[in-house]
């Protein structure tokens, strides 16, 4: 482990993605209104428009993840991280100024490309925590996110009062602020003597996958992963389309139920891992953080009324501790010259969340809410992510299954 930048690294890598979740939070209020203007369409025909959006920038992000992991490990954390987030704050400011369609797919598609601040960032916490804080590390990453989708929403609720375009410039503006801040502030994680060489055959998905074939579990725990992560693409793909389709809610009300959804992530990541985890083990943590999403999805397809919803949502509250666990497990089996290259892997695996998931979930929503459909069903939308969380914890009791609890954590000695 590097010596000297932990504290102020991960205080910084804290804020870095804070104010990142912040401004994709402070969109989401508006998205629907937005291409609603552009477009001149029905709520349910531009929520379609949007999982295209979406899938524009995660095909990109696809093909690109692992090679910025790869080159984070060749290179250092710090160049990729300031190229990605200079890139956000410019394809921000595009979408702002975006009169059609056709640039604000360019914008995302600016944005999936020099989309790598995740797995730098969580390459970073594996370079500068020991594997037995990992876990913790990772949580408080996520409550970085809960911080954001309680400010962002919030303020992109109150700026859409200004119109949908000036969410947009807010968010640039923060993307640069931090971006400057990381300019003069951040340390490089990773010495020169545990970098690796550039290999184009391992900056892929499947190269990085291959690489990491002799670790059974990194691979089975993906598998879990990834189902989860693409039952959780009902929130960012569907949520606001969801709210106004089946509650008839407006622009703030959307943006406070993302900040309650924030303050349960804030409360079980920087609270709950902290303090759980040691006692109960990454594996339990994952299997009851799964399950309460689970319910939460399952709840939410059935929801008609405000109350209802909120319900749902706190059943969910502790599905905060499924993904730090998860991620923990498979970072402690991997050696610390391949972290960035694990962690671009895992972006890459997620960003194919968000290729298949928009189109699967917006195509859902749309289908089951169009006014002439046969079955007049939004729920559709949340009762399918369920299913696909389901499996996910399947797959995730198989690894268990294998060896014991409490062994897992540590399977394939890289820690």
């Amino acid at each position: 482990m590097s010596r000297g930048p932990s504290k102020h690294a991960l205080a910084f890598i804290f804020l870095t993605i804070l104010i990142d979740t912040i401004g994709f939070g402070i969109v989401m209020p508006v998205m629907p209104q937005l291409l609603v203007e552009i477009t001149g369409q029905s709520l349910s025909d531009v929520t379609i428009l949007a999982g295209f959006l979406l899938t524009t920038y995660a095909v990109l992000q696809f093909v690109c993840g692992p090679i910025l992991g790869n080159l984070s490990d060749r290179f250092g954390r710090r160049p990729v991280l300031l190229f990605s987030l200079a890139a956000f704050a410019l394809d921000y400011m595009l979408m702002g100024f975006a009169p059609t369609v056709a640039l604000l797919f360019i914008g995302r598609a600016i944005a999936g490309i020099a989309g790598a601040v995740y797995s730098p960032s969580m390459a970073y916490i594996a370079d500068v925590t020991p594997p037995e804080k990992r876990a913790q590390s990772f949580g408080l990453i996520g409550a970085a996110f809960g911080i954001g989708f309680i400010v962002g929403p919030t303020i992109g609720g109150f700026l859409g009062e200004l119109g949908p375009r000036a969410p947009f410039f807010a968010a640039a503006a923060l993307g640069a602020l931090n971006f400057l801040y990381g300019l003069f502030v951040l340390p490089e994680s990773l010495p020169k003597e545990r970098r690796r060489a550039f290999d184009w055959k391992r900056a892929n998905v499947i190269g990085t996958f291959t690489a990491f074939s002799k670790f059974p579990a990194i691979l089975a725990i993906a598998g879990a992963v990834f189902l989860w992560q693409l039952a959780h693409q009902v929130y960012p793909s569907t949520w606001s389309f969801f709210a106004k389709i089946n509650l008839n809610w407006s622009e703030f009300e959307i943006g406070l139920s993302l900040g309650f959804v924030g303050v349960c992530m804030i409360f079980t990541q920087g609270y709950l891992v902290g303090r759980v985890v040691p006692k109960i083990g990454e594996y339990r943590a994952a299997i009851i953080g799964v399950m309460s999403g689970t319910a939460s999805m399952l709840m939410l397809a059935f929801a008609t009324t405000t109350s209802w919803v909120y319900i749902a949502l706190a059943a969910g509250a502790v599905q905060g501790l499924a993904y730090p666990a998860m991620n923990a497990i498979m970072s402690k089996q991997a050696p610390p010259d391949q972290q960035g290259e694990l962690q671009g892997g895992v972006a890459s695996m997620m960003s194919l969340t968000t290729i298949i998931g928009p189109l699967l979930l917006t195509q859902t929503l749309g289908h089951f809410s169009r006014a002439d459909a046969q079955i007049y069903f939004p729920g559709a939308v949340f009762l399918l992510s369920g299913g696909l969380a389901i499996l996910s914890l399947i797959i995730f009791l198989r690894v268990g299954a294998r060896q014991p609890a409490s062994a897992l954590p540590e399977a394939g000695g890289a820690s």
